[in-house]
């Protein structure tokens, strides 16, 4: 039996790439994390008279929070990279996955060496 041409153009289209999924979705949800991350810390910094005080717990949290979250970004990029390569597959989710993630790093990275030189 013959495929219908509906079906067999179906059968052509290449499916997405399951790691450019993955990639997409943990770089939006990393790149929202750090930037609420961002603001809670802008926050305490402008309601704190004096300043945050950079070892009180609070501070500390955010700090590994932000870091655990720049590691999930590490992890978005490498998930998009990798769907960058898989042959056959639609890459729409991978490059957005992919630029969102740098994105969110090299943002994050700035902001934090931007706070490094006011701080001296």
């Amino acid at each position: 039996m013959e495929p219908t041409p509906v079906k067999a153009a179906a059968m052509d289209e290449p499916k997405h790439s399951g790691l450019g999924i993955a990639s997409f979705i943990i770089s939006l949800v990393s790149g929202v994390l750090i930037f609420l991350l961002i603001v809670i810390a802008g926050v305490m910094e402008a309601s704190t008279p004096g300043g945050i005080d950079e070892e009180s717990p609070a501070a500390v949290a955010i700090g590994l929070f932000l870091f655990a979250f720049i590691g999930l970004a590490l992890v978005a990029l490498g998930l998009g990279v990798g769907g960058l390569m898989q042959a056959n597959r639609k890459k729409i989710f991978a490059i957005l996955g992919t630029v969102f993630s740098s994105v969110s790093i090299v943002g994050t990275l700035f902001i934090m060496l931007l706070g490094l030189a006011a701080g001296q």
